[in-house]
């Protein structure tokens, strides 16, 4: 799965460079060690404090802004991605995102962050789960940032691409399998195609 994800971000034009954060805890060895053997940057920092584990990252990178995907995101569309750097790029903002509201299905979020604002905000930080979620300060306290949020042509905030269970690996592997062309060169638009498909058959067999 994060092998599908390095992939599709390798397919962006916008960045510079990308570095997985993972944990330093025992059992990411294997996270560090795919890293490894497919020359990707890895940093590794607290399991629960993500927030301080991409401050880590920060302080070996020296990014001004950074792209925060997740790993649960094998299909995650590297336009979107794109998208948003260049909207970052256009005005002065500390975050841009596109789930201020949510359009886009799970598993295709993108969050580009001004290094200085994020580093300011962690200090704030106090709830461990603002800690956890990275980037949930911002979307409790909208008044103290400057947020511009992008949104898709239609609402399809109640897919889900992401994957976070054993159904989700199997619609996954649903999805790839009738993929024709490497993955990486289907776009959101095809995906949905596919992912209704996908659902259409398993509701009939249902």
């Amino acid at each position: 799965m994060l092998e599908y994800l390095l992939e599709r971000l390798r397919q962006c034009a916008s960045l510079d460079s990308v570095v997985i954060a993972t944990s330093t805890d025992q059992s990411d060895d294997l996270v560090e060690r795919f890293c490894h053997e497919r020359s990707a940057d890895c940093c590794r920092g607290s399991l629960l404090n993500v927030a301080s584990r991409f401050g880590d990252v920060l302080n070996v990178y020296q990014f001004d802004a950074f792209v925060r995907v997740s790993g649960d995101s094998p299909l995650l569309d590297p336009r979107l991605v794109d998208r948003g750097v260049e909207l970052f790029r256009r005005g002065e903002f500390d975050l841009v995102t596109n789930v201020f509201p949510r359009s886009y299905p799970r598993g295709q979020s993108v969050e580009v962050i001004r290094t200085e604002t994020f580093r300011r905000t962690v200090e704030t930080m106090e709830d461990a789960d603002e800690a956890e979620h990275v980037t949930l300060f911002f979307y409790r306290h909208p008044e103290m940032f400057k947020i511009l949020n992008f949104g898709a042509d239609a609402d399809y905030s109640g897919v889900h691409l992401a994957v976070d269970s054993i159904a989700d690996i199997e619609r996954l592997g649903a999805i790839v399998n009738a993929m024709e062309k490497p993955h990486w060169q289907y776009g959101l638009e095809e995906i949905l195609d596919i992912y209704e498909s996908v659902s259409s058959g398993r509701r009939a067999r249902a």
